[in-house]
């Protein structure tokens, strides 16, 4: 379930976009992303603001975007990398996206590739993207990375959500992620007792299921709320000193080798 309402998840995508436009004043935007291999810094921009436009094109359309070179306007960017030119078209993609979606309501519907979903769907995957992408900037220029906890917490649950609907929907590595008897909590340190920010992942013989709440497992990953978020999208390796992994780590180990949205 979607913790944040439809209008704070169009108003976060500004303010993660604000934040993202602020730690890349300076930059060198032909750096390189370690998080995300073969990707500049330029590259990284390209796609956060290419994605917008691909999104808010669909809703406002109603047509389905299979090709978004050919069907969005401006979607590539402008030419060349010219720090403020990108930051303008970055800032303008964001602004037009939130503004459609939230015109739009969470009821509507848009297709992008094979993707079918309503407005409120878009709007939440859009943020969590957004918000994982500006981690990657932030590792990029050597800089901290905070998140709101309500954010973060979400991420995690819609993260959850996707893989799950990925394995039902017969991804092969997701598929392997069965066998009674193994579990993976997850435990946020630096949140209050009401976010509760725990989920426990049980294997079962036809799949993984999971749900909020503190419970013995196999294997726990405890940290910072928005360190064990990244380290379930891959950005923090597990064994960071930034967070504790208590139990097997191998089946952890083997949930982040297939659990990936790339």
């Amino acid at each position: 379930m979607a913790l944040l309402g439809h209008d704070r998840y169009c108003d976060e995508i500004i303010t993660q976009t604000d934040l993202l436009r602020e730690l890349l004043k300076g930059a060198d935007l032909s750096a390189d992303v370690p998080t995300c291999p073969g990707w500049t810094l330029a590259g990284l921009v390209r796609h956060i603001g290419g994605n917008l436009r691909t999104g808010e094109t669909a809703v406002r359309t109603g047509e389905t975007i299979d090709d978004p070179g050919k069907q969005v306007p401006g979607v590539a960017g402008p030419d060349g990398d010219d720090p403020a030119e990108l930051d303008a078209w970055l800032a303008e993609g964001a602004a037009r996206y939130a503004g459609t979606l939230r015109e739009a309501g969470p009821d509507a519907e848009a297709r992008i590739w094979t993707f079918q979903g309503s407005t409120a769907f878009w709007v939440r995957r859009g943020l969590h993207d957004l918000a994982i992408h500006r981690a990657d900037a932030a590792a990029a220029v050597g800089a901290g990375y905070t998140l709101a906890p309500e954010v973060a917490a979400d991420a995690v649950d819609e993260l959850l959500e996707l893989f799950r609907g990925q394995q039902a929907g017969g991804s092969p590595g997701l598929a392997e992620l069965r066998g009674p008897g193994r579990s993976i909590h997850l435990h946020a340190t630096d949140t209050g007792a009401e976010l509760d920010a725990e989920w426990l992942i049980e294997f079962g013989a036809d799949g993984f299921t999971w749900r909020r709440g503190h419970a013995k497992a196999t294997v726990a990953l405890r940290g910072p709320l928005t360190d064990v978020l990244r380290v379930l999208y891959r950005r923090l390796p597990a064994d960071s000193e930034r967070v504790e992994v208590l139990g097997e780590a191998a089946l952890l180990d083997f949930w982040l080798e297939r659990a990936s949205l790339g």
